[in-house]
């Protein structure tokens, strides 16, 4: 166990209460595969009901870095701490991700974390109907009752607008959107307080990324969750993220409140990244 200062947050957010213990602290996390690909030196506290935004060119260490954070893959080196658990006990304590053995890591993943994928396939098992993998999450957490579990895997649902008359059909006969809302589903079902997102709204058309993320808004704000959400999208990143990370060649080149960075951005990739966006 580690423990760290409690410090005041950096971000200012009018939509959920933080709180002063960061929920995930990360210290010189570094992974590279080659030079320039993967990540190095990446430090930052996050909070509960705090979404950071990671942004930055193709190749540039972003998708990478989501999965050392969220446990999938083992960093070279550094640190991923968090507040794991429930309880008065976890004030002030947090644990060494990669000092948790792969079966406490893989719990984590199934009730205190979330993984929404680009892909949404990549996160929902076809052979399983709509409330089946919904349904999946809640045995996870040690839900036994056929009945609560069919009544609260038709409440999310109608929460991510989905009919109810679908929870037996199978995934893959949904759209691409309803996929996405059923991955989401199937993430916070569990009540979760840590979701990672990678490109949640890549591959989707403009009306239906709208609706998507008014509906990741809304329940980010709803439950308080904390969310590290990857994208290359800036008006995504604007609409969701409090504070924002540009990567680049491996590197973080610039970190700050969302709006910050995005109106006054200090590093010449930054200014490109957002001047690009502004010219087309």
């Amino acid at each position: 166990m580690s423990t760290l200062a409690v410090k005041q947050p950096t971000f200012d957010t009018n939509t959920s209460d933080v709180s002063e213990q960061p929920l995930l602290s990360v210290r010189n996390l570094t992974k590279l595969y080659a030079p320039g690909k993967g990540f190095t030196n990446v430090s930052f506290d996050l909070y509960p009901g705090e979404v950071l935004g990671i942004v930055g060119e193709s190749g540039s260490g972003k998708s990478t870095l989501l999965k050392s954070l969220s446990g999938r893959q083992t960093p070279d080196s550094g640190e991923v701490l968090y507040i794991r658990g429930r309880g008065e006990d976890q004030v002030t304590q947090l644990e060494n991700l990669y000092l948790m053995a792969e079966s406490q890591r893989r719990q984590l993943l199934r009730t205190e974390w979330g993984v929404v994928h680009q892909h949404p396939m990549d996160g929902l098992r076809g052979r399983v109907s709509a409330g089946g993998n919904i349904g999946e999450r809640l045995m996870a957490v040690g839900e036994r009752h056929y009945g609560d579990i069919r009544t609260a895997s038709t409440k999310w649902l109608t929460d991510v607008e989905i009919p109810q008359d679908r929870i037996d059909d199978m995934p893959t006969t949904f759209s691409g959107g309803m996929q996405q809302r059923l991955q989401i589903a199937r993430n916070l079902v569990t009540h979760p307080k840590l979701i990672f997102m990678d490109e949640p709204t890549g591959g989707l058309d403009v009306s239906v990324q709208a609706k998507l993320l008014d509906l990741l808004r809304r329940l980010v704000t709803e439950l308080e969750l904390a969310v590290v959400i990857v994208t290359h999208d800036l008006a995504v990143a604007r609409l969701l993220a409090h504070r924002l990370m540009v990567m680049r060649r491996s590197e973080v080149v610039e970190t700050g409140l969302t709006d910050q960075v995005l109106d006054d951005p200090q590093h010449p990739y930054t200014q490109l990244l957002v001047s690009s966006v502004l010219q087309n």
